[in-house]
Formats: structure tokens, C-alpha cells, sequence
């Protein structure tokens, strides 16, 4: 099978990069998923309600923009690549120590500093990634790298899948471990970003100074990333939950598996589809046309009627969900001036992420307001979100195209 074009244009090193940062966000993600198979169980285990176990998904968002900013500042100085493997190997760390938590309290510790951890990931990845590659192929490699979190998804959804019946939540976490893994591709595959070598004899400024001008396009992407971040966790994290009490169908049975897989495999063709459709309509175009196709699937996604209108319905949502969240990398980077480009974008996601972080605890509220119907919270959540991103995007700028570094007039 031929490659696709915007892959062609590249060259094997940086290829490895590309492949590197989808692999780190797949990765980071599936660690984080993990959690939202086994809230159940956890509550189970510790004799909670399943709400309080939530406010693990809740701490992870919301623990998320300290490690944006920590390790972005930290990639702006000392360079993208040895910052992000050693992310990858503190998330993966605390991912297996959450394993051994004896407690709820310790284990939403835990989930916080995996937060922290997880962070970082994003913005390294997606900015060595759009610094090593030619313009034109940013669309396409731009969807190709937020697929990588549907992947997490149906990673985690696999591991549940095939091991939570022998080896339990906690042995998931275990399994959690593994990412640490991609630090030894990484060291020997992925050379530093080039924008980044370019700069990095040049006097360093301060966050404040390097931020002036920009305040108010950051204030702007974090409103935009928060409309974001409510689009696909209103429309995932609570989806397993939803198969398990809506749908009365088994978190570890082969059909709660199968769900959850055409849910994925539609993020993955709305990420690359969207993504590389930005390429020629440009950024704001293709996110608010996948906003706005998302609402009229709703009704087939949660009342379908049958598996196989319900799994249609979960394929098309992430379709649309993911589609619009495929241009995302490369708007957020392209949006961003150099001195800052290992923060700004990871941060204002994460912070956008603080601001969705009770998105799965609203959406759980709003359906126990309704004797546990999940299928109106979040059917109500994703209508409202999608008409919220799209204005949203419709009032802000574009840089389809702008060159990075010394080709910074490249159009």
C-alpha cells in the first residue's frame, strides 16, 4: 500500500520523528484510558460511589496544565528531545504505581501526578513533530498524530478487553508500564528539532518577556482548547460507563469491546481525513464543519436501538469529534511564535483541559438527575459543546502554512 503523499515528503529521519511523537501520545493516552475501564471496579473495590472514583479523570485534566507548563519551559530551554523521553518514563512510573495505591485518596494522588506527567507529553511531541517536517505535509501528520489518542483508547480497550478478567484493574496498571519502552526508539531514531538547534545559542528569554504581545491569542487558544477538551471527553471518557449501564452489556465482554473499537477506528479516520482536508480549506474551515456534522449523528449514537446502529453511531461521532480535533497540532503550533513554541501550545491545551476537567463528574451528575440516563447528559453535553467550538473557531485566526524558524515567511 503506497504511502500517502504528505508522507512521502518526508525524509527516514523524519519519518522516526513523526512515528516517535504518535507513539507518545498513543501511549500517554492509553494510560490514561485505562482508568475510565475500571471505575467500576475501583469503586467496588474501595466501597465508594463510582462518582467519587471519577474525580480521578477530573484531577488527571486538571494536574494537566502544570506539566504543560513545567516541561514545555523545560523544552523551550534544554531542547524537545531529552525533555519528552524523560516525560514519557516519569508517566509511565507513576502509571504502574498506581497499581499498589491501598486507597482511593492515595490512588486520586496518584492520578494527579500522572497529570502532571501526562502534560508534558502533547505539546513536546506535536512541536518536534511540526519543527521537523515540511509545511505542506503538516495537515495530514497533524491528524496522524492526534489519532494517536484514539489509539491509546482502543489500546486500552483491548487490554481490557483480553486481560482485566485474569489479572484485574490493577494488573492493568502494571501493564501501564510499558511506554517507558519508547525512550529507547526515541534515543536512537529521533534527532532534535531543527527550529529548536537553530535557536538554542540565542540569548533566553523569560516566559513573561517571550509571552509579550501574545497574552491575548493564549487567553483565546485556552478558551478554544477548553470547547475542545469538552468535545472529546464529554464524548469518551464516560462512554464505557454508558455500554455498562445504559446498554447492560459487560465492561469485559467481546461486544463492550467492539464498540469501543469502531468508536476508535472512527477517531482515527476523522483525525487523518480532517486533518489533511486543513491542508486545502484551511484550519478553521475543516473544525468547524466536523463540529457541526457531529450533532445530527447524536440520536444514532445514543439511541441507535440496536448494536449495529449504536456502533455506527459510535464510529460517525469520532468521526466528526476527532476529525475536528485532527487539525489541532498544527493550528496550536502554527499559531505560535518560535521562543515559545514548546509551551505555548501545550499549555493553553492543558489549561483548556482544567477548564473541561469536570466534564465526566457534570456529565454523571446531570444523568443521576435523570436516574442514571447517560444517554441524555452526554447527548445534551456534545450538542451544546459542538455549536460552542464552532463559533469559537469561527472568531479566531489562522496561519495555514506559516513558516517556522528561518522560514518564517514561508507561506
Amino acid at each position: 500500500m503506497p504511502l500517502p503523499a504528505a508522507l512521502r515528503e518526508l525524509n527516514h529521519t523524519q519519518r522516526h520523528t513523526v512515528i516517535a511523537s504518535f507513539l507518545g501520545w498513543t501511549l500517554d493516552a492509553f494510560d490514561y484510558f485505562l482508568l475510565t475501564f475500571v471505575i467500576l471496579a475501583v469503586a467496588h473495590e474501595f466501597n465508594v460511589p463510582e462518582a467519587e472514583v471519577t474525580y480521578g479523570l477530573f484531577l488527571t485534566l486538571a494536574a494537566r496544565p502544570l506539566g504543560a507548563l513545567i516541561f514545555g519551559r523545560l523544552a523551550d530551554r534544554y531542547g524537545r528531545r531529552p525533555v519528552l523521553m524523560f516525560d514519557i518514563v516519569l508517566f509511565s512510573v507513576l502509571e504502574i504505581a498506581c497499581a499498589f495505591a491501598p486507597s482511593l485518596a492515595v490512588l486520586l494522588g496518584l492520578r494527579f501526578l500522572f497529570g502532571i506527567a501526562m502534560g508534558g507529553e502533547w505539546g513536546i511531541g506535536a512541536s518536534l513533530a511540526m519543527e521537523s517536517i515540511p509545511p505542506k505535509s503538516r495537515g495530514f501528520v497533524s491528524g496522524l498524530l492526534q489519532s494517536g489518542y484514539p489509539c491509546g483508547f482502543f489500546l486500552a480497550a483491548l487490554a481490557n478487553w483480553l486481560l482485566v478478567d485474569h489479572i484485574g484493574w490493577r494488573g492493568l496498571f502494571v501493564v501501564g508500564a510499558l511506554p517507558a519502552l519508547l525512550v529507547l526508539y526515541i534515543r536512537r531514531k529521533v534527532p532534535e528539532s531543527p527550529v529548536w538547534e537553530e535557536r538554542k545559542s540565542k540569548p533566553r528569554e523569560g516566559l513573561m518577556v517571550a509571552m509579550r504581545g501574545h497574552w491575548k491569542l493564549f487567553v483565546y487558544l485556552m478558551l478554544l482548547m477548553a470547547a475542545f477538551n469538552m468535545f472529546s471527553h464529554g464524548s469518551q471518557d464516560m462512554y464505557p460507563t454508558f455500554v455498562q449501564e445504559t446498554l447492560k452489556i459487560p465492561a469485559g465482554s467481546a461486544t463492550a469491546f467492539m464498540l469501543t473499537a469502531l468508536l476508535n477506528f472512527g477517531a482515527l479516520a476523522g483525525g487523518l481525513t480532517f486533518g489533511a482536508m486543513s491542508e486545502r480549506i484551511g484550519r478553521r474551515k475543516a473544525i468547524i464543519i466536523a463540529a457541526l456534522l457531529a450533532i445530527p449523528v447524536i440520536p444514532l449514537w445514543m439511541y441507535g436501538g440496536s448494536l449495529l446502529l449504536l456502533g455506527l453511531g459510535a464510529f460517525f461521532i469520532q468521526v466528526m469529534v476527532q476529525g475536528a480535533w485532527g487539525v489541532v497540532p498544527t493550528h496550536l503550533n502554527e499559531l505560535s511564535p518560535d521562543a515559545v513554541r514548546g509551551t505555548l501550545p501545550g499549555f493553553a491545551y492543558q489549561m483548556g483541559n482544567l477548564l473541561a476537567a469536570i466534564t465526566a463528574t457534570a456529565q454523571t451528575w446531570l444523568a443521576d438527575q435523570r436516574g442514571g440516563d447517560f444517554a441524555f447528559a452526554m447527548s445534551v453535553w456534545i450538542a451544546a459543546v459542538a455549536v460552542l467550538l464552532a463559533v469559537l473557531t469561527w472568531l479566531g485566526p489562522e496561519a495555514r502554512g506559516r513558516g517556522f524558524g528561518r522560514d518564517r515567511g514561508a507561506a
